[in-house]
């Protein structure tokens, strides 16, 4: 009895180091029991159970914020995106197009909707402008980071849905005592792109073991243009802010004559869209007695955010006077110059006009969006075998958006003010204010997104075996998701010229139960296994399992091992989400399409089934006992996900129709003759992805020339990546994004005394451009150019001045390299999502601590 006292006094001490570092850690020191024991039981991301070694089975990386100060991130897809582990192309700062201000993590390039992002342990609510698919990383601030937890495993057998590529684990300061004040900043040396973000840390102890900490933080991120660096290549759209009929133009003479200029929409456009964002948050750990501890978090941020695109393109058709079906009191009139130019009515009898509205003014869209997330928990002991440990926890959080568009042309009201203003629409001058004023309005929507989860968990040992205690953690859980987003009205009518969109709605719940066992086989072979039920309310039933094995084959050596299976249930958008029109970059083989950037529908569907999916991990943990300090890990990992929620290739979709597959034709319902007036993805459950890779760390540090040293060497090889049968790897496209066979960071740390210098690199290899040219006799042909690799040095220094104060300086991309042209790039010529388009930064940081 005396024994399981204090066995429990000591799980007791150790539940409190547990929760005082969010459940997550890289480094624990040993907390003594009454009487010298040491017991040392964390939980580690990937797992519920409170484990005493930190070897697992599974692969994870750790950015603590030491590095992610030094590295001068301001936001989270910064720090994420920058990973050797990343991939495709997740939308960030740099997205300017249809991203909402939002930034997401792409692990393993399978979108952001399979990689599950927690915060402290415990899920976040998914957000942006509403009915989100994945988490707003901009609602996390950088300076309430402690560290950040790359899981690179499936962990569905654990967390349930949406961590098939892993998990993010996003952990925040707390245990905290003192005032602590940080501002960082930074800009171009070209003069644009400044960020700032000034933050305050307070925190104290209270005599009854509570600890509690409160934060704020500022940031303010300034744009860039996309015309402001020299190697952009100028847009060329056919939309020209004088207006086309039919494609023909009016000379100097008046005559009609065809289309020979474009429009360069890349002076309206940011490579760095500006945002500003205001966040509260505070984490409190309290003992309540009778081995009871409270502990909870809270957190509120702002964001005002807002990108910029040329005018808005608007794409008529008008009714020619004198054709049948032609309403004679709409139409336009074609004179004798028009009819001599071969300006025609079209079978319909209509004519098609086109126009860039810069009377109007650029499209600018803002967003004003508030999250909020709480959360709850109450551990505790039961004095129960060698003492077991129970959490039981309530986690709330709330998104919701009000987003608006400047400068939006109601088509229906453009159409109706051409019949009435024939003379001054076609003449290709300025148009009055009186029409500027008739046909612009502001577009103005909003969304959200809600989210509810009850959970308990009970772990501890279930009975000795010789090599040592058999852990076990269950739990039970229930969650509820709910999403909308409501476009304006103009644009549900479709009666704008962008495109049309139905509004969203829905919401599901899921209880799940779940069970993880870690036993000890012998003194060097561990296993861990998890097995979890899920029943949710839209499809039904799902089970997923974990199997993981450990083995120290030596002092220097341990084997690791990981299979798993998991699933993704379907979100809200893809269950409820209306009809959305979006243009995509895409290239017409019927050359029927006037411009890259081609009108698709994208449909949802009620009746879609969750993602599947397979993992594998191979590899191994090695610390050679002849060079103290080193330590190496190889891993093999490999992906699997079938009935995967898709938008098909639509590119391919193009093609293959064109080439004469019907099929194609029917499912993007195209015509045989390339009308695409109808083109429509929709979502599936047909989709797959296979993708396999390595993933090799070297960590070094030693002594040297009087200097401390610290290298670490991340490389990601990717073996495979295909997606609905078609091949990535090696590639890049700006709809999918970059698949580099090789992606290397390196960085090198000496430090003496108070001061340190960093050195830092990172390593994007080449990739194939693939896309279409047209030969002699104007058929279509599939073209590979080659878009550079890519280096990038960076070099940062730190001095702490004195206890109080530290400061650091440093420059990002030193060499100004310039990112490599794609042909069907995103935006600019490039992908800038995947490379810095922004160029050489200075940056810098102080840190007083009263």
């Amino acid at each position: 009895m005396t024994r399981t006292n204090k066995l429990a006094s000591a799980v007791k001490l150790a539940l409190f180091a547990a929760v005082s570092t969010a459940a997550v850690s890289v480094s624990q020191e040993a907390y003594a029991a009454e009487e010298g024991d040491k017991v040392e039981r964390i939980e580690v991301t990937g797992s519920r159970i409170q484990r005493q070694d930190m070897e697992t089975a599974s692969p994870v990386t750790v950015i603590n914020a030491d590095t992610i100060r030094a590295e001068g991130f301001t936001s989270v897809d910064q720090l994420l995106q920058a990973q050797t582990s990343m991939a495709g192309a997740a939308i960030g700062s740099t997205t300017n197009n249809g991203a909402d201000g939002v930034a997401q993590v792409d692990l393993r390039g399978m979108g952001a909707k399979r990689t599950l992002v927690l915060l402290n342990g415990r899920r976040m609510v998914n957000s942006g402008s509403g009915a989100d698919s994945a988490v707003d990383l901009n609602s996390i601030p950088v300076a309430m980071i402690a560290r950040v937890e790359i899981l690179k495993d499936g962990a569905s057998a654990v967390y349930g849905s949406d961590a098939i590529a892993g998990v993010v684990n996003i952990i925040t300061k707390k245990d905290f005592e003192g005032l602590q004040l940080d501002f960082n900043g930074s800009g171009t040396d070209k003069g644009d792109g400044e960020t700032g973000e000034l933050s305050l840390l307070y925190g104290f102890n209270t005599d009854n073991g509570g600890n509690y900490t409160f934060g704020a933080a500022y940031s303010d991120r300034r744009g860039v243009i996309q015309s402001d660096r020299d190697w952009t290549k100028p847009g060329a759209s056919s939309f020209i802010p004088t207006g086309s009929l039919a494609g023909m133009v009016k000379d100097a003479n008046g005559n009609w004559v065809k289309r020979s200029t474009g429009y360069d929409f890349t002076k309206d456009s940011w490579f760095q869209t500006p945002s500003k964002r205001y966040s509260l948050f505070a984490n409190m750990i309290q003992e309540l007695g009778n081995e009871l501890v409270l502990s909870g978090d809270i957190l509120y941020t702002k964001r005002k955010s807002d990108q910029q695109m040329a005018p808005q393109p608007a794409d008529i058709m008008l009714g020619v006077c004198g054709q049948a079906r032609v309403n004679p009191n709409r139409c336009i009139t074609l004179d004798q110059s028009m009819l001599a130019a071969g300006i025609k009515a079209d079978k319909t009898g209509r004519v098609n006009y086109r126009r860039r509205t810069n009377d109007v003014g650029p499209r600018i869209y803002n967003q004003d969006v508030d999250i909020l997330r709480a959360s709850l928990a109450l551990q505790g002991t039961l004095d129960i075998n060698t003492g077991m440990t129970w959490d039981l926890s309530y986690t709330y959080g709330k998104n919701k958006a009000d987003t608006w568009v400047e400068n939006s042309i109601n088509a229906e009201k453009m159409t109706n003010s051409v019949y009435k203003n024939q003379d001054a629409w076609l003449s290709g001058a300025p148009l009055t204010q009186e029409i500027i004023n008739d046909i612009g309005f502001t577009e103005r929507n909003d969304g959200g997104n809600e989210q509810h989860v009850l959970a308990g968990v009970l772990s501890g040992e279930l009975f000795e075996l010789a090599a040592g205690p058999v852990s076990f953690a269950i739990g039970t859980e229930y969650r509820y998701d709910s999403g909308y987003f409501t476009p304006d009205p103009v644009i549900v009518a479709g009666k704008g010229t962008a495109a049309q969109q139905d509004p969203t709605d829905g919401n599901y719940n899921v209880i799940s139960i779940y069970q993880e066992v870690s036993v000890p086989f012998s003194d060097k072979l561990t296993g861990e296994f998890a097995l979890r039920f899920d029943d949710y309310s839209t499809f039904g039933k799902a089970s997923t399992w974990k199997v993981g094995l450990t083995y120290e084959a030596t002092d220097e050596l341990m084997l690791r091992a990981v299979a798993a299976t998991g699933f993704r249930a379907p979100n809200v958008s893809e269950l409820y989400g209306g009809n959305t029109g979006s243009y995509d970059y895409l290239e017409d083989p019927w050359k029927n399409a006037q411009d890259p950037q081609i009108l698709v529908n994208y449909t949802s569907d009620p009746n879609l089934k969750p993602e599947e999916s397979e993992s594998y991990s191979a590899g191994l943990v090695y610390s050679p006992g002849f060079i103290d300090g080193m330590s190496l890990t190889l891993d093999y990992w490999r992906f699997r996900v079938t009935n995967a929620i898709t938008r098909l290739d639509a590119q391919k979709g193009l093609k293959d129709c064109h080439a004469g597959k019907q099929v194609a034709c029917e499912t993007f319902k195209i015509t045989p003759s390339g009308d695409l007036s109808k083109f429509t993805n929709p979502l599936t459950n047909v989709g797959s992805q296979n993708t396999s890779g390595i993933d090799f760390n070297l960590a070094y540090s030693f002594e040297g020339l009087g200097l401390d040293w610290k290298i670490n060497n991340d490389l990601t090889y990717l073996l495979k990546f295909e997606q609905n049968g078609v091949a990535y790897d090696g590639t890049i496209d700006g709809n999918f994004g970059a698949y580099a066979k090789v992606r290397n960071n390196l960085s090198i740390q000496a430090t003496r005394g108070d001061w340190s210098l960093m050195y830092y690199n990172r390593y994007i290899d080449k990739m194939d451009d693939i896309h279409t040219k047209y030969d002699k006799n104007n058929k279509p042909y599939t073209a590979v150019a080659k878009a550079d690799a890519v280096l990038y040095h960076n070099i940062v220094g730190t001095y702490h001045f004195t206890d109080a104060l530290t400061a650091s300086l440093g420059v990002k991309n030193l060499t100004d390299e310039e990112p490599s042209f794609v042909s069907n790039g995103s935006d600019g010529g490039t992908v800038p999502e995947v490379y810095d388009t922004i160029g050489r930064q200075i940056y810098g940081g102080v840190t007083y601590k009263f």
